[in-house]
């Protein structure tokens, strides 16, 4: 019997765990003819900000040992010619969640674009990226400090008609805390982990490989300390998860599933291969029939722990031996 590979997500039926990511699915259209919409969950649209944004300089992008790193700026066409140009085509898809990323230099912005699209039709959801310098105090990012991301998301959720899904940044120092403040502020769910901040150098010319100096650092280098994440967040609040970072495979996804997500999100994997999230979607459920995994959904936080040494791998047991006080 197949797998059921539903799994609700804040009120949303998603056919599918797997979700394309902000920042690396374009607008969702520029993925119509070599992704199957009807097999994947949804996808998150590049981040949209007021105003159009022409992005950083290049280079911005650069390939690393295991990922990548991207400084490419938020560039974007700006929320009105969105609505216009991006949104109406996406609408022949209604069994694929639009979900909508939405970014500012101020609450205000954010604001401002939710105000706008609460007004259109074909949107899930939208997920708030904290991750953004608050330019009204110091540049701090918004997703940094509990006190600024409580008043970004309440200002948001108060504003919303739609679920708010908060992208939380792992550049912190307890990422359970910055969950929980999100889910107090009234978050629907949470999305994680966003790109850690990375420094590529020439070592040729001495500079920096990437015209603004930091990065984003994405790819399977940071699966493991996402997973952590994860479960660390998962464990921290009663609202969905979703995980990304670094998922290639659809172990990968199931990592991220045992640890507590619900759904999760593919980003870089679809650089190399255009192609991804309808992948790995298919092959999470042929690794969910030869598992006998009846529901995606019962995977979600159902990691076994160990209890002792008795539960340990072989390979990680050792003999006990004398050591030095």
């Amino acid at each position: 019997m197949k797998p059921d590979m539903h799994v609700s997500l804040c009120g949303l039926s998603l056919v599918s765990p797997i979700i394309a990511a902000s920042g690396t699915f374009g607008y969702g259209t520029e993925f119509e003819e070599i992704v199957n919409f009807r097999k994947i969950g949804g996808f998150v649209t590049k981040g949209i900000s007021p105003e159009p944004m022409a992005g950083n300089q290049a280079p911005r992008l650069i390939e690393t040992a295991a990922g990548m790193i991207n400084a490419i700026g938020l560039q974007n066409i700006g929320v009105g010619r969105f609505l216009a140009e991006k949104l109406p085509p996406l609408r022949k898809y209604p069994q694929c969640a639009t979900i909508v990323n939405v970014f500012g230099a101020t609450i205000d912005d954010y604001v401002t674009v939710i105000s706008c699209l609460n007004e259109a039709e074909g949107i899930a959801a939208y997920e708030l990226n904290a991750s953004c310098p608050n330019t009204k105090h110091g540049g701090i990012a918004f997703g940094s400090d509990p006190d600024t991301l409580f008043d970004l998301v309440s200002r948001a959720k108060g504003r919303s008609t739609r679920p708010l899904i908060v992208k939380l940044s792992p550049n912190v120092t307890s990422i359970a805390l910055m969950a929980q403040t999100a889910q107090r502020a009234g978050a629907d769910a949470l999305s994680l982990v966003n790109t850690f901040l990375a420094l590529s150098i020439d070592t040729e010319s001495r500079r920096p490989r990437l015209m603004n100096i930091i990065g984003g650092l994405s790819g399977p280098a940071i699966k493991p300390i996402a997973v952590r994440m994860v479960w660390e967040a998962a464990k921290a609040v009663t609202i969905p998860v979703i995980g990304l970072g670094g998922i290639v495979t659809p172990e990968d996804a199931v990592e991220f599933l045992l640890a507590g997500a619900t759904a999760v999100q593919i980003g870089t994997a679809s650089f190399s291969d255009p192609r991804a999230t309808e992948r790995i979607a298919n092959e999470l459920e042929q690794w969910c029939a030869r598992h006998h995994v009846a529901r995606v959904a019962d995977l979600t936080g159902a990691v076994e722990l160990p209890t002792g040494p008795q539960d340990q791998p072989d390979r990680m047991r050792t003999t006990s031996s004398p050591t030095a006080s």
